[in-house]
């Protein structure tokens, strides 16, 4: 069963996750630290569907606003691109070890992932909040990219290492949550794809099942 509610963190959200079979993560633009299995771990931005493993125990994630993750993690996000691994990859075995302790104590774990990344906030980049806000209403990446004022290749210098990837990659993820948005509210997959910004019906169909990895009426029908 999965539960989330809004975290302390700007923009995050703090989840757990009890999953009873395989399980298929969506790119969504964003990165989670994990408590597994009394495991910290970190996911990165995704390119395509992840799937998970057959249960395999209760998940408690703080899943961070697309961009935010880097200045606390210290890795830029193009490094962890597709990627899960253990945190102990990228800070100092004995400090992760000290935080293993400190969450497997705490009486909610997912608020004890807050404090840790709390601890490490950086104020946020306003210029990539904005960014990713803008895409997500449909905007193309040259128009935001003129209100930034910044030129191509440091537009896709800076995302990459904001978000793993570059304006268009993170503009099309962007569409596609919004597209499944729609869907799931019962939207007709035509008015879908049009309000979501796509050309038409089955541009939408196809740039989901490239994502996905499955049709869009099989992730609906999930």
């Amino acid at each position: 069963m999965y539960k989330e509610r809004a975290s302390r963190f700007p923009g995050a959200v703090v989840w757990v996750n009890a999953p009873v079979g395989d399980g298929r993560v969506l790119p969504d633009g964003c990165m989670d630290l994990l408590w597994h299995e009394e495991r910290l771990l970190v996911a990165g931005p995704d390119t395509r569907a992840y799937v998970t493993g057959t249960g395999g125990g209760e998940w408690v994630g703080l899943r961070f606003y697309p961009g935010t993750a880097p200045p606390v993690l210290g890795v830029p996000a193009h490094e962890l691109v597709d990627r899960r691994v253990e945190l102990s990859d990228l800070w100092p075995a004995a400090e992760v070890a000290r935080l293993r302790d400190r969450v497997g104590r705490a009486a909610d774990p997912a608020a004890a992932l807050e404090e840790i990344a709390l601890e490490r906030a950086l104020p946020p980049d306003p210029s990539l909040w904005w960014l990713v806000e803008v895409l997500d209403t449909g905007r193309s990446v040259a128009a935001a990219a003129g209100e930034l004022g910044l030129g191509a290749r440091q537009l896709q210098r800076r995302s990459r290492a904001a978000f793993g990837y570059g304006p268009k990659t993170l503009a099309r993820v962007l569409r596609m949550q919004r597209a499944l948005a729609l869907a799931r509210a019962g939207v007709p997959l035509a008015e879908t794809a049009v309000r979501a910004g796509y050309a038409d019906q089955p541009h939408l169909s196809r740039d989901v099942r490239e994502l996905a990895g499955l049709p869009l009426t099989g992730l609906l029908g999930g």
